[in-house]
């Protein structure tokens, strides 16, 4: 008898392999990229790397926090209790990015996961996240469960909609003023920055920008203007691995979201804040 958990991942499954079927003559949709994504979070929810082989190019490559690594050595084969899971979509690099929560104590994450897809082949042919955890930026997976759940990141209205050049700008303007104060930020109000499980900005996000220059190296970019949302993975200078994701409504960020390793020094040798030790709710 196949597990409950099993039946539904393999009806999950099924939904998914019928809708990149019927997007194979079409290039690039939404709907393919769901139903790749489908296949990963099915795979990391089990452990089971056999949800997402069959999907993977000959070529295809896997990375975690800037390094390349064989999946079955990998966190993908380890199951993770998946709390929360939020996807946007960029039919023009055909990628999409999901923002993962596991909050189980024993195994607790925060992921961003970058997947890339061959259209014309219908085969993921990379797979590049961050992986956080207990010691690194910041992190508290349940606070970090608690504010996505306020959040809402909902498709646009078209005046609200920002063109993909305008995005991509934005974001890269709130990295370039590490290196040159006097860029300038389209900053939006109000205006949420939540840094691993911290809101360590709340009403305006121009605050706190450290007075050092910190280079970033590597960015790659996922775009999806239907809901005003550009993601950077990147070598975020002096701190290593991060993920940025911004929300970008009529042009000016409204919400951050940002994901940093810290290697060796826990907490990046930064002092925790007193209210992650706070319990809330879950």
């Amino acid at each position: 008898m196949i597990p409950t958990a099993n039946r539904a991942c393999m009806a999950l499954l099924a939904a998914a392999s019928v809708a990149v079927a019927g997007c194979a003559a079409s290039g690039c949709t939404r709907e393919a990229l769901k139903a790749a994504t489908d296949r990963y979070l099915i795979a990391q929810s089990t452990g089971q790397l056999g949800w997402v082989q069959s999907a993977l190019a000959a070529n295809a490559t896997y990375w975690e926090n800037l390094v390349r690594l064989d999946p079955s050595n990998s966190t993908l084969s380890q199951p993770l209790r998946i709390d929360h899971s939020r996807t946007s979509y960029d039919t023009v690099q055909c990628a999409s990015f999901t923002e993962i929560i596991a909050t189980d104590p024993a195994r607790p994450y925060q992921i961003a996961m970058q997947l890339h897809l061959d259209a014309a082949a219908n085969k993921i042919t990379k797979l590049d996240g961050i992986f956080t955890t207990t010691g690194d930026f910041y992190f508290n997976a349940s606070h970090a469960l608690h504010y996505a759940l306020l959040e809402d990141w909902g498709p646009l209205s078209a005046a609200e909609r920002t063109p993909r050049a305008t995005l991509q700008a934005a974001a890269d303007a709130y990295y370039d003023v590490f290196v040159n104060k006097t860029v300038v930020v389209p900053w939006g109000f109000p205006c949420t920055r939540l840094e691993g499980g911290y809101i360590d900005a709340n009403g305006t996000c121009d605050t706190d920008i450290p007075d050092v220059t910190i280079h970033t190296v590597d960015r790659r970019y996922v775009v999806d203007d239907r809901v005003g949302v550009v993601n950077i993975i990147s070598n975020f200078g002096i701190l290593g691995p991060d993920s940025h994701e911004f929300r970008i409504i009529n042009g000016t960020i409204r919400r951050i979201h940002s994901m940093t390793l810290c290697r060796p020094n826990f907490n990046c040798g930064l002092a925790m804040p007193a209210i992650l030790s706070e319990d809330v709710g879950f």
